[in-house]
């Protein structure tokens, strides 16, 4: 049988597999077939409203939690014109990773992920963070960096 890869987000629960496609098909249907009552289901709010975030930190609406799921990385990067912009993909890429959780950014994690999601490479990741924070974009922080609140006006949140 041929092995198969799969990622689904309904009503803000998620499922990943790899393995045999008909048990992948399973498993999907499964899913399709709970996604009415999914959908009924009310995540709990977010409790410490207004705990942590700061200047070094700054987080727009939409918060970074696994149940703000953006979707497959290419809609993302396509939603925020990144397509044929590296220094904007880079950026669009961070994002797509903070909203998925991760709470520390590197380079490193940005060329994993469009390697993992199988698009463009950069030409050179370490030039396109610094390009970024030229232009106010991000900021270095340790061994990794952040979205200053310009580079989340430059993705089109709100200010």
């Amino acid at each position: 049988m041929a092995e198969g890869k799969i990622e689904v987000t309904v009503a803000g629960i998620g499922f990943s597999g790899e393995g045999d496609q008909d048990w992948l098909g399973e498993q999907l249907n499964k899913i399709l077939a709970a996604a009415t009552e999914l959908s009924k289901i009310q995540p709990p709010a977010p409790s410490g409203a207004g705990a942590g975030g700061s200047a070094t930190n700054s987080q727009p609406p939409g918060g970074g939690s696994a149940a703000d799921s953006p979707g497959p990385l290419v809609s993302y990067i396509k939603s925020k014109s990144g397509e044929s912009n590296q220094v904007k993909r880079f950026l669009a890429t961070a994002d797509w990773i903070r909203l998925r959780g991760e709470s520390e950014l590197t380079t490193l994690k940005v060329t994993k992920a469009l390697s993992d999601n199988h698009q463009k490479r950069l030409g050179n990741p370490a030039d396109c963070l610094n390009q970024n924070v030229r232009k106010g974009h991000c900021e270095k922080k340790g061994e990794g960096f952040f979205i200053t609140p310009e580079g989340f006006k430059d993705l089109g949140y709100p200010s």
